[in-house]
């Protein structure tokens, strides 16, 4: 799901800025196998996934959502799709996508999207793009997930760092780095002597 402020809107979706070939920054990204070369969306894992992603797509726009971007796909390579006039009941907003489909609600203030994010039930990753990073922390603090990113996309991941989500997304348990001692292993105690202990009876 993305959230975006009223003015990018007006910009951008409800001007058509992203319809007709003029699909602005990263949405007209190359889409293809990534052994030929550059490559921003490779495929999905498979095409009972591709299906899920579409079937979430086509469905909303069936509930009126409009199709302000992408759509469509070519064996397992989904377009970036955008997804405008998108309400919090809609199939895409309402599931966890895990494709390249943002379902775009608008909001006036930094509160109003705190709000329509927080009430959501999922909460794996956050991207939080700003201009004031400081604001960005704050808002990024009433929001609740597993992870957050301030000026960066939410697919985002190091080996060495703590991966997971709350809610919905995810089991509460984190995996990555130090983290994957507790994900993958259990708690044992164990004490030894040298010689099996005396006791007086």
């Amino acid at each position: 799901m993305a959230f975006m402020d009223e003015s990018v809107w007006r910009g951008k979706i409800y001007s058509g800025g992203w319809v007709g070939g003029d699909l602005g920054t990263g949405l007209d990204a190359p889409v293809i196998e990534p052994a030929s070369g550059r490559v921003a969306i490779g495929p999905v894992i498979d095409k009972r996934q591709r299906d899920k992603i579409h079937g979430l797509v086509t469905q909303s726009v069936a509930a009126g959502a409009r199709l302000a971007a992408g759509g469509s796909y070519e064996g397992l390579f989904y377009s970036p799709t955008v997804l405008a006039d998108v309400s919090p009941q809609m199939p895409a907003y309402a599931s966890e996508v895990f494709g390249p489909v943002a379902p775009v609600l608008r909001f006036s203030t930094a509160d109003d999207a705190a709000k329509l994010a927080a009430e959501s039930e999922y909460g794996l990753s956050l991207g939080i793009l700003t201009r004031d990073v400081m604001r960005g922390l704050e808002l990024a603090r009433q929001i609740p997930t597993g992870i957050v990113h301030i000026n960066e996309q939410t697919v985002d991941d190091e080996p060495n760092i703590p991966f997971g989500g709350i809610g919905a997304s995810g089991t509460g348990a984190r995996f990555g780095g130090a983290a994957n001692l507790e994900a993958f292993t259990d708690t044992r105690w164990v004490t030894i002597r040298g010689d099996i202990a005396p006791y007086p009876f």
